[in-house]
């Protein structure tokens, strides 16, 4: 995997760049002036992402994902890991069949749901997860793969399946090793 240099980094226009970012040359980057992306992140081959995002630091978006952030945004806190495939989508057409859908029709003729999406610190979403518009998933989840999160979750859990539910409690061990990598991190500037 091949990744971009500081300098084509710089050069996109990024609303904010931290450091350590690597972006595969594979990546297909849109609105960079509304992307802001956190230190040590990650985002690799064939990825999408547009919109308003905002990337946390120490977070990886594995090949082949969707972020869709349109106008209101999708949001990624500290250590959150997209697998491979995951989709999130903070804008969806009415399917209904009372409005017009698709993105070439004027808005007057559509009904979208347009709603932030956030996910919370160490939330990892499994391979070909999707994420639906408004959703938090809060802090800690671990969410399997090909699941349908379409409402909010509650921290600290496992949640499978579509929709997606809530089977069983998420161990917080590893918060006593995100304290140890930090404090390894900041020793290393020493």
């Amino acid at each position: 995997m091949a990744y971009l240099n500081q300098e084509q980094l710089e050069q996109m226009g990024f609303r904010r760049l931290g450091k350590n970012v690597k972006i595969s040359d594979k990546a297909s980057i849109y609105n960079p002036e509304t992307i802001e992306i956190g230190d040590n992140s990650r985002i690799d081959d064939f990825c999408i992402i547009s919109g308003k995002i905002k990337i946390g630091a120490y977070c990886h978006i594995t090949p082949m994902c969707l972020l869709a952030g349109g106008e209101k945004g999708i949001s990624l806190e500290d250590f959150c890991t997209l697998a491979y495939g995951v989709k999130i989508f903070s804008q969806s057409d009415d399917y209904s069949g009372e409005t017009m859908v698709n993105s070439l029709i004027p808005k007057q003729y559509k009904n979208e749901k347009t709603q932030k999406v956030l996910l919370k610190r160490q939330v990892i979403v499994g391979a070909g997860s999707m994420i639906m518009p408004g959703v938090t998933v809060a802090e800690g989840c671990s969410i399997g793969a090909m699941s349908l999160i379409n409402k909010n979750t509650k921290p600290w859990g496992v949640y499978l399946g579509i929709p997606a539910i809530r089977v069983k409690e998420r161990k917080k061990d590893l918060l006593i090793l995100e304290k140890q990598f930090l404090e390894e991190k900041a020793n290393d500037r020493i």
